[in-house]
């Protein structure tokens, strides 16, 4: 088991911590889920691995020239 820091008494986001992660019903009209195509599009812009994409486009490219 790993080791981990305690959370500290007095951190200013410990009751929304432990509440946990909301859920959403699907047809909940005040607040509904988003649907994955519109997360897509917000979080599509955003590129975690610099380089990464065009990395895998290489390699998939010199596999197929060694075929």
């Amino acid at each position: 088991m790993e080791d981990f820091m305690p959370m500290p008494p007095d951190f200013k986001y410990r009751d929304a911590y432990l509440r946990g992660k909301p859920h959403h019903d699907k047809y909940d009209q005040k607040h509904p889920a988003m649907d994955q195509e519109h997360r897509a599009k917000i979080f599509s812009p955003f590129d975690a691995l610099r380089g990464f994409d065009l990395e895998i486009e290489k390699v998939a490219r010199e596999a197929g020239e060694n075929e």
